[in-house]
């Protein structure tokens, strides 16, 4: 069961870093840029981060629509 949330979650970071390097964010990525982040406010981690979460989302999604297209499963 670890392996498997494991292999998903480094899926889910690739698909993070793929995101944030098309839009441009990657600075704002915490695996490329690990200081504190304690002292920044929400708004302006939500103008970093957000967009990088809504490329992700949208990416998902547009995966999504392919495999049901193709009849198969999600």
């Amino acid at each position: 069961m670890g392996s498997t949330n494991e292999s998903k979650k480094k899926l889910l970071q690739q698909l993070k870093m793929e995101s944030a390097a098309e839009i441009g964010h990657l600075d704002f990525v915490r695996e490329n840029n690990d200081h504190y982040k304690g002292d920044v406010s929400s708004r302006q981690n939500g103008q970093e981060g957000g967009p990088i979460g809504g490329r992700m989302v949208q990416k998902m999604v547009a995966f999504a629509e392919q495999q049901l297209q193709k009849g198969g499963k999600i």
